[in-house]
């Protein structure tokens, strides 16, 4: 596999996320909430693997496919956020950050798609 994708910022800013989200969901009240904290992790860890996977790919259509999985995948992230800080009143500071993260990686993906198909 291609390690081009390391030198992608949207993947770096991806896998910090990733990180970020794990350590959120490590305490409580997430961590006790199985469902939602896995489903989570697996959106987080679904975008950045989603962007090595697209850069490795050997045609630009088959890479845009990738990127479009991985700013799916923020998507559901973002929702996901959206019903955790509801249901278990988590820290509107700490959840606002991450989704607006989410939104400024979202924007480098589109780059990314723009890019590979022009």
């Amino acid at each position: 596999m291609s390690q081009g994708f390391r030198n992608l910022q949207a993947w770096q800013r991806s896998k910090a996320l990733a990180v970020a989200l794990y350590r959120l969901t490590d305490s409580a009240p997430l961590a006790r909430d199985f469902a939602l904290r896995d489903q989570m992790r697996r959106a987080a860890i679904s975008v950045c693997s989603n962007l090595a996977e697209g850069d490795a790919r050997q045609t630009n259509k088959e890479s845009i496919q990738f990127f479009f999985i991985a700013k799916g995948s923020l998507a559901e992230l973002s929702a996901q956020l959206d019903i955790a800080q509801e249901v278990h009143a988590l820290d509107r500071i700490a959840i606002t950050k991450l989704l607006e993260e989410c939104e400024e990686i979202a924007a480098m993906i589109r780059g990314l798609i723009k890019h590979r198909q022009s």
